[in-house]
C-alpha cells in the first residue's frame, strides 16, 4: 500500500473517528431533550471546523451550544418535540380506534414526522452564531422537499441510528454524529453550484 492510500484511509477514519466523539456530546447535551436542535447545531459546527482544519474541540462545541440555546435553540426544541408528541398520540389513536381512512393518517403521521426531523436537522446544519433559529426553519423545510436526494440522506442517517439502536441500544448515542455528518453533506450539495 502506499504512502498516499494509506494517508487517505487515515484522514476518513479520523473523520469518522470525530463523527462518533462528537456524537457521544451532542446526546449529552441534548439529555433536556428540548436542546436537541441546539446541540444538533453544535454538533455541525464542530465537524464543519474540524474537517475545515480550524480550531475544535470541546470548548468550542460548548460555546457553539450556549449561542444555539440563546438563539431560539430552547423554542425550536420544544416545538419540535411538540409535533413529535403529537404525531405520536396520532399513531397511538390510529392504532387503539379501528376507524376509516386510520392507515393513511398513520402513515402520514410517520411521514410528517421524518420530514420534521429531517427539517430540524437541516435547519442546525445551517445554523450560525448570527442566526436564529426561526429565519433557518422556513428555509430548512423547503430544502428538505425540494431537494429529495438529500433528504434521503439524511433519512439514510436515521436508518443508521434505528439499525444501531435495534442492535445495541448505546451504539446509537455515537451514531448520532454520523447523523450530522450525513446533514452537512447533504447541505453542502445544496451550496454546490449546478
Amino acid at each position: 500500500m502506499s504512502a498516499r492510500p494509506r494517508g487517505r484511509f487515515l484522514a476518513g477514519f479520523g473523520v469518522f473517528a470525530e463523527c462518533l466523539l462528537v456524537g457521544v456530546w451532542i446526546a449529552v447535551a441534548a439529555l433536556p431533550l428540548v436542546t436537541l436542535p441546539a446541540a444538533l447545531a453544535a454538533g455541525a459546527g464542530h465537524l464543519r471546523r474540524w474537517t475545515g482544519d480550524e480550531q475544535a474541540g470541546l470548548r468550542f462545541f460548548a460555546a457553539d451550544l450556549r449561542a444555539a440555546l440563546r438563539g431560539g435553540g430552547w423554542a425550536a426544541g420544544t416545538a419540535y418535540l411538540t409535533a413529535l408528541v403529537l404525531a405520536g398520540a396520532d399513531l397511538a389513536l390510529v392504532r387503539a380506534l379501528p376507524v376509516p381512512g386510520g392507515n393513511a393518517a398513520g402513515t402520514l403521521a410517520i411521514l410528517a414526522a421524518i420530514w420534521l426531523t429531517v427539517t430540524v436537522l437541516r435547519a442546525a446544519t445551517a445554523w450560525r452564531p448570527e442566526r436564529r433559529w426561526r429565519a433557518l426553519l422556513g428555509p430548512a423545510a423547503r430544502r428538505a422537499l425540494r431537494d429529495p436526494a438529500g433528504s434521503l440522506l439524511v433519512v439514510c442517517g436515521l436508518a443508521v441510528i434505528a439499525a444501531s439502536a435495534w442492535f445495541s441500544a448505546p451504539l446509537a448515542v455515537p451514531v448520532l454524529g454520523v447523523l450530522v455528518a450525513a446533514t452537512v453533506a447533504a447541505e453542502h450539495r445544496v451550496a454546490l453550484p449546478g
